[in-house]
């Protein structure tokens, strides 16, 4: 298929395509949303410092026209996901990765959320305690943990604004948790884990022929 997405609507018409859609380059070669973009799209660095990348700007509006959910699933790295693979994935992650240990960091993460509704990362690590300088990538990793068991997801993207009320930086994620954003019955599936884990085997088999065993293996897992 040819790579020439020109804008978030085409980005949403491939992921509802393939299903699940990781948004940076990894070791499946044309398994990416960054690889899909039209040239003119691709991130670039101005002579002023200042950049411009679409396929970043992008994620927001694809994320909450709520046909697909974003986060980290892949490798602990972040992707998309169609709804309609959505129940298996979230089936199948939350058997290999079960609900947090009562009075766990990441029960305390969990339940903050679900208590607070959307908290960006920063606001969500306050309420947790994680303000010492060096919490920041810990607490991070407890929260990747839970989005690859699927507990967790970005509802959208926060930015800051600069004195003329225009958005600037990389923003911060918006965290939900899925039963919140969509609803107890997206999550909802009516496959064991087992046959989940099959049907997504032979989808991935059949968009990535070139990919092999191990490959799809790492996106599932």
């Amino acid at each position: 298929m040819e790579r020439n997405i020109h804008d978030d609507v085409q980005l949403m018409r491939l992921i509802d395509e393939l299903g699940f859609l990781p948004l940076l380059s990894n070791d499946i070669r044309g398994f990416s949303a960054e690889e899909w973009v039209d040239d003119d799209c691709r991130y670039v660095v101005f002579p002023d410092g200042g950049w411009d990348w679409p396929l970043w700007k992008w994620k927001g509006p694809v994320v909450t026209a709520g046909n697909c959910v974003y986060g980290k699933f892949f490798d602990r790295k972040a992707g998309f996901v169609s709804k309609e693979w959505w129940p298996d994935l979230c089936n199948y992650r939350r058997s290999i990765h079960p609900m947090p240990d009562e009075g766990s960091v990441e029960e305390a993460i969990l339940m903050t959320l679900q208590e607070k509704g959307s908290l960006i990362t920063r606001q969500l690590r306050a309420e947790c305690g994680f303000t010492g300088t060096k919490m920041r990538g810990r607490f991070d990793a407890y929260v990747t943990r839970l989005q690859m068991g699927c507990y967790i997801v970005t509802e959208d993207f926060v930015y800051p604004r600069d004195k003329h009320n225009r958005e600037y930086g990389w923003g911060w994620s918006l965290l939900s948790t899925p039963e919140r954003l969509m609803g107890k019955e997206a999550c909802a599936c009516p496959r064991t884990p087992e046959e989940s884990f099959h049907r997504m085997w032979e989808h991935l088999r059949g968009i990535l022929p070139s990919a092999s065993d191990r490959q799809i293996l790492k996106i599932l897992k």
